[in-house]
């Protein structure tokens, strides 16, 4: 969301001085419409990308990274959103319900690692071995599947091998599933802090003494 919104800061800026030169140059001073217009897309692409480095550099100091970091962690989340992409265009390719559910758990568990990732991305320290191994392991195996499936033969040691493949993917959705819980732990443990700040207060209320009810109370004694 955050990228989002970025993104249409630097047009929402870039446009207007872009297009305003663009017709004074073009109107105002009589220079041919190929220069104007040259210059109109050049001042366009170094404005909108002078302010995504300016931008970059602000979300880089405030996630306490470095730049190499973050450009690393950029690639890293590009290269898992094609994978992703490969292991949806498998669905068609599996010839079972129950693989067909495997294929949605283990595509539906990595959007959810991804988008965690993408919008905190020092939480990629957390889930490198999702970008590293878990991932790359979902998408060759069920790519394996979906190949296997979609032979003819019909022999023991092609069903034991889509069988034991079948096995192992949910040992990767396992997997998948300690990665999301990984992504979520800081998330998970400031949740915990909360709701027992929540409760300390609370109960410090209810342990205050009634001091409306005291003073009332006192004042009766002094008019007895």
């Amino acid at each position: 969301m955050k990228k989002v919104k970025q993104f249409f800061m630097r047009h929402f800026i870039v446009a207007p001085v872009s297009f305003g030169t663009y017709l004074f140059l073009l109107l105002g001073t009589g220079i041919p419409f190929l220069a104007s217009t040259g210059i109109l897309i050049a001042m366009y692409l170094g404005g909108t990308f002078a302010i995504k480095q300016v931008q970059i550099s602000s979300s880089v100091k405030e996630l306490g990274m470095t730049r190499s970091e973050y450009r690393h962690i950029e690639l890293q989340l590009h290269e898992a959103k094609q994978k992703i992409k490969k292991l949806n265009s498998l669905y068609g390719q599996v010839r079972s319900v129950q693989a067909f559910r495997q294929v949605y758990e283990l595509s539906n568990l990595s959007r959810k690692v991804l988008t965690i990732v993408r919008n905190d991305p020092k939480k990629f320290y957390q889930t490198e071995q999702f970008f590293y191994a878990h991932l790359d392991s979902a998408v060759e195996l069920t790519s394996k599947y979906a190949l296997l499936a979609n032979q003819q033969l019909k022999e023991k040691e092609v069903r034991i091998a889509l069988q034991h493949t079948r096995e192992t993917i949910t040992d990767v959705t396992h997997q998948l599933e300690s990665d999301l819980q990984d992504a979520l732990a800081t998330d998970l443990a400031a949740l915990q802090l909360e709701l027992d700040y929540v409760d300390i207060t609370m109960a410090r209320k209810k342990s205050l003494p009634n001091t409306k009810g005291e003073t009332l109370d006192d004042r009766k004694s002094a008019n007895e």
